[in-house]
């Protein structure tokens, strides 16, 4: 699952629209949830799951729920898809007490729920269930010592997407797809600038480039937290210091990562700006293929698409400053306490981030959560050994995120739903290009530090 937090899949995963709110309802009313369905067994136990996602993730979803009733006898499962307003949903199913027994579920709002007891604490089965306990560290969502409500449904990196013809056109070495070789920041603009042309052929810094009529950018890089975050601990710094209470926005180091990402558009012109990508932004595909941009900070999970595009891409990891640095990343998967199916509850949770279980490892969007599917030769191929990952990926992504990746701050910030709704308006100023960073960054920490920032759930059980 690619991640669903306040900023959406394209903002990230952003869930709009009211249109399917009755038939999203409807899915999960008339009986409490584990009550028998009808037309099935009267002795089956019955649960419900809920999510989001694409249409190739809902097929996917559907089968496995099948593969599950299939290996657990007397128990089935209904698919309850939900792939617009899905907050607002399942708000309003917990507030009747209608809540399904699984679902996807944004991480601060598992946080809520589990403090007010809605959840199911995963910790206690540790012991029982090995693959649970030794997933990777910042997958986790702990809410209070020995208690969480369990991980990330996938685990998710960010990445640098590139379109193999257009490099070679421009003459242009494909970008690094290992860490310690990552290009410099420097050298990133450099190469977007050859990348960058306009309807006559022009780059940015020859005479007569016409900024107007440009025919393919160098790079799209959104000023989303997902691409400026990694930038952010590339350049030694995080959101916040490590007590999640001081604001580092408003630093030299933060301040020049905004500045350098707005310049891309404004100074530079070799990224288009939002106006120029317009409301219905294309995606990171069909950008590459039409050859619009020629390279793209996008998540791993577009490789899905990509991979299914026809089109020559290619992999790389990020630019960096310091130390070369990705994201962890990735929306949750979560039990309900009202479940009445407990047990079965747990087992299916297992089997639904199951890589010998979902294709959608195989096929690109999703990455596992187990340590040994990173590190197990054996375990890797189980993943990667196909037409959808790319020969670099090992490096790109598996060591990538192994050796050079730290948890998404969105993940592991309290009060995060308050600190948002100050950051993005303030961040999209600097978007606009007509403010420098310095003057929106200054102020936005003050206000952040003025009571918004909580701290931070742990990082671990203890």
């Amino acid at each position: 699952m690619a991640p669903s937090s306040s900023i959406g899949r394209r903002r990230l995963l952003e869930l709009g629209g009211l249109t399917a709110l009755g038939a999203g309802l409807s899915a999960c009313s008339g009986k409490s949830l584990g009550d028998t369905g009808s037309g099935g067994s009267g002795d089956a136990k019955q649960l419900q799951f809920m999510f989001w996602g694409s249409t190739a993730e809902q097929k996917a979803i559907a089968g496995m729920l099948k593969d599950f009733e299939k290996e657990k006898s007397g128990v089935t499962v209904k698919p309850v898809f939900t792939p617009a307003d899905y907050d607002t949903k399942l708000n309003a199913l917990v507030a009747s007490n209608r809540q399904p027994d699984l679902c996807y579920m944004q991480s601060p709002m598992g946080y809520r729920l589990a403090e007010q007891g809605k959840l199911v604490n995963l910790f206690p089965y540790f012991d029982k269930y090995p693959d649970l306990a030794n997933r990777l560290p910042g997958t986790y969502f702990w809410w209070d010592k020995g208690k969480t409500y369990g991980t990330q449904s996938a685990n998710e990196i960010m990445a640098l997407w590139y379109s193999k013809p257009a490099l070679k056109d421009a003459g242009i070495e494909t970008p690094p797809a290992e860490a310690d070789k990552a290009w410099s920041w420097d050298t990133f603009v450099q190469n977007a600038y050859k990348l960058t042309v306009d309807q006559n052929g022009k780059h940015p810094d020859q005479d007569g480039f016409d900024p107007k009529r440009i025919r393919q950018y160098g790079v799209s890089a959104a000023m989303s937290p997902i691409v400026w975050h990694p930038l952010l601990l590339s350049r030694g710094i995080d959101f916040a210091d490590e007590t999640g209470r001081k604001s580092m926005l408003d630093t030299p180091e933060a301040i020049e990562v905004f500045q350098n990402l707005a310049d891309l558009m404004y100074k530079h012109r070799v990224a288009p700006t939002p106006a120029q990508l317009g409301n219905n932004a294309p995606s990171t595909t069909v950008q590459l293929k039409t050859r619009r941009v020629a390279m793209v900070i996008d998540g791993q999970w577009t490789l899905l698409d990509l991979a299914q595009g026809k089109l020559e891409f290619g992999m790389g990891v990020l630019p960096k400053y310091a130390k070369p640095m990705t994201i962890t990343l990735g929306g949750a998967t979560a039990i309900f306490s009202s479940t009445k199916h407990v047990e079965e509850a747990v087992e299916l949770y297992l089997f639904h981030d199951n890589p010998t279980k979902v294709d959608l490892f195989s096929t690109g969007l999703w990455m596992p959560l187990e340590k040994r599917y990173y590190t197990d030769p054996k375990d890797i191929d189980v993943w990667t050994k196909n037409d959808a990952h790319p020969p670099e990926y090992k490096t790109a992504a598996i060591d990538y995120t192994v050796n050079n990746s730290a948890p998404y701050f969105y993940q592991k910030l309290r009060n995060i739903e308050a600190i948002d709704k100050v950051l993005t308006p303030a961040i999209q100023v600097i978007q606009q290009g007509k403010t420098p960073a310095a003057e929106v960054l200054k102020p936005l920490a003050a206000k952040l530090n003025g009571g918004l920032l909580k701290g931070t759930y742990p990082t671990d059980g203890n």
